[in-house]
């Protein structure tokens, strides 16, 4: 039976908006995260060479554009080894966690609504890396409920790949750090406690590989340990 891995790739770095932990933010990527996004291709392009696998010809991305460019030069740097993938694929199931109603306020801001309103309890002071926690704001979710979403779409797309992967298969999904972490507790790849250790470097892939039966494991790429003054995405 042919291997099928889905590889997880953090978009790079973008020009985020300072103090607001909304990860919706319209903004592209950095000249640095662009630069960075090509290295990291170029060395995943070579080990695919390596390793003699198909790349599949559709990624997977976010509608982020910091994400869809990721993507894009991923594409491009996997064209010039010769294993095109032509078309990307943009789904909001790939977004990081909403904040909905108070997207892209700041930190400050969201808290003052929070204490202002009669009707919500304080949040609690990790309320921005807290796994379970949700604001109490219309469309928001909690960073656990993101996983899920993220991990139901990696589980439906990896079943497609795997009734039909005929050779040893590698796709790709380009997407958000704590979205991805929280789809890898969901899919049995990291503990909870490791949730709150771990984050993904920009661009470097995650490969976790698909055995069926829901069952998943960690192959390659590696976590990034977490520093207390990380951000989410």
């Amino acid at each position: 039976m042919a291997r099928v891995i889905a590889a997880l790739i953090r978009h790079g770095e973008y020009q985020q908006q300072a103090y607001a932990p909304s990860a919706h933010q319209p903004y592209a990527l950095t000249a640095a995260g662009k630069a960075e996004v090509l290295d990291q291709a170029e060395r995943f392009a070579s080990f695919v060479e390596r390793k003699t696998w198909q790349v599949a010809d559709r990624i997977d991305s976010s509608n982020m554009l910091r994400a869809w460019q990721t993507a894009m030069i991923f594409v491009e740097s996997l064209y010039q080894h010769k294993m095109p993938s032509t078309l990307i694929d943009s789904f909001d199931a790939l977004a990081e966690r909403s904040v909905g109603a108070v997207a892209n306020l700041t930190v400050a801001q969201i808290e003052k609504l929070i204490v202002e309103d009669p009707r919500y309890q304080e949040a609690p002071p990790d309320w921005k890396s807290n796994s379970d926690y949700c604001l109490p704001f219309q469309g928001a979710e909690s960073l656990m409920q993101a996983g899920a979403r993220v991990a139901g779409h990696l589980q439906q797309q990896m079943n497609r790949l795997l009734a039909t992967a005929d050779v040893d298969t590698v796709k790709l999904f380009v997407g958000h750090g704590a979205a991805f972490r929280h789809a890898a507790y969901h899919l049995g790849i990291l503990s909870f406690e490791q949730l709150a250790q771990l984050s993904m470097h920009y661009a470097q892939p995650v490969l976790i590989e698909y055995v069926g039966d829901n069952s998943w494991r960690h192959i390659g790429g590696n976590w990034k340990t977490r520093r207390t003054d990380d951000g989410l995405d």
